[in-house]
């Protein structure tokens, strides 16, 4: 059914239809609404034989979550930003134990300083938590993973996180198709558990494992991920065929098949993107885009097939690793590792904080690509010689470190805004 609703709000009328049964609820912005949603839904009786548990902390919703999964319940929560940092010792422990929870990362930039608007930093955080990442570009496509995740991570018996950007996504209200309930209970069984916790066959989970054998458990972690990137392509495909729309998958194309520039990105930001890209050939620039679905697994064999005969390739990114560059760029450039003839590589850092990131920066920024490329990480909209300089010239005046006037006059400066005196 077509309806003009809110991203968080049909992301939780989608997440009722996938029957959960212990749904943990901690507030963060921005996707408090989501959770808000799907209690609403309880009360009135929309999703049925559901508990809703309010705990005092995100820990404390995925550790309830790991409870009620290892006793047999489809559970689900949802988080954010520092609400990830904080239960980060859990969401190790739901990959270790196999459980497969399926959690909403509302994506949001990491203090300090405070920041509630969009980027990937929380996201990139729990890249090596054996947690399946997908990422979705549009509200449709986000109401369609979550559908999704659910299938995916149960038949593998492992977590996995829906990463819809913080107010792009979640706080956008747009036209968005909410399946009925027959047809995603025909497309998404009843859960099945692989491990249950019975009193009457009592076992211990989580239990201390030596040397000698946690190597074995990490392989696992890992194996099942190598079996999510055969896994996901899949199920895609049968949703697309129940639902009648393509969405998921591990990633897509636009626009590729004669592009001799190629920029990969992730989220929200494919749509500017691929916006930016029509006016490019309209000028007869051979550019495309391959947009990542799955960030974890990621899918080094199909991407690497996809980046072929490229003469370059622009990975836009909103994250950085500090004193390191972009992890999605780093991922990209593995991919292109074994490329007899490989294009040259481009990391650009954008949208950090939920800086803008317009048509009119990325037309430079794929421009300059082809014409002077450039080594190591740029990031888009920063002046980083302005600042450079600045927070040099500050170092030599041996003053005792930058205030947040400071900062804030060396970003203004660099960003070419006039500066408050």
């Amino acid at each position: 059914m077509l309806k003009q609703i809110e991203g968080s709000h049909a992301m939780a009328q989608a997440i009722a239809l996938c029957r959960p049964e212990v749904v943990c609820a901690y507030p963060i912005t921005p996707q408090t609404h989501i959770v808000e949603g799907v209690g609403e839904l309880i009360k009135k009786g929309s999703l049925a034989d559901c508990e809703y548990i309010n705990v005092e902390s995100e820990f404390a919703a995925l550790s309830v979550a790991i409870g009620a999964s290892a006793a047999g319940a489809r559970a689900y929560t949802a988080t954010a930003s520092q609400g990830l940092l904080f239960m980060m010792e859990a969401v190790y422990n739901a990959s270790g134990l196999g459980l497969p929870i399926v959690m909403t990362l509302g994506n949001r930039a990491i203090g300090a300083p405070i920041n509630i608007w969009n980027d990937h930093s929380d996201a990139m955080s729990a890249r090596d938590s054996g947690w399946l990442l997908l990422f979705a570009e549009t509200n449709q496509e986000a109401v369609d993973l979550h559908i999704q995740a659910f299938r995916i991570a149960e038949e593998l018996s492992m977590p996995a996180m829906v990463c819809v950007d913080g107010f792009i996504l979640t706080h956008a209200v747009e036209r968005i198709d909410i399946p009925d309930q027959a047809t995603v209970d025909a497309y998404l069984p009843p859960y099945d558990p692989v491990q249950v916790l019975d009193p009457a066959s009592p076992i211990s989970i989580g239990a201390m494992v030596g040397p000698d054998a946690f190597t074995e458990v990490r392989f696992l972690a890992h194996y099942k991920q190598t079996q999510a990137l055969g896994l996901i392509p899949e199920i895609a495909r049968e949703f697309a065929k129940k639902f009648g729309r393509e969405t998921g998958g591990l990633l897509r194309s636009y626009r590729t098949d004669d592009a001799e520039l190629l920029v990969v990105a992730m989220g929200s930001v494919c749509g500017t993107i691929k916006d930016t890209i029509d006016e490019m050939r309209d000028d007869g620039i051979r550019i495309g885009l391959v947009t990542l679905v799955s960030f974890r697994p990621f899918p080094v064999e199909a991407l690497r097939a996809s980046l072929a005969g490229a003469k370059d390739v622009v990975v836009v990114e909103k994250s950085v690793a500090v004193g390191m560059g972009g992890q999605l760029a780093d991922n990209v450039g593995a991919a292109l590792r074994n490329l007899p003839r490989a294009p040259r590589l481009h990391s650009a850092v954008a949208g950090l904080g939920g800086r803008p990131i317009t048509r009119a920066s990325l037309h430079h920024l794929f421009r300059q690509a082809t014409v002077q490329p450039w080594e190591g990480t740029h990031f888009l909209d920063l002046n980083e010689r302005v600042v450079g300089r600045e927070i040099h010239r500050r170092r030599k005046s041996r003053r005792s470190g930058p205030t947040a006037e400071n900062i804030l006059r060396q970003l203004a400066i660099a960003s070419g805004l006039p500066a408050a005196e």
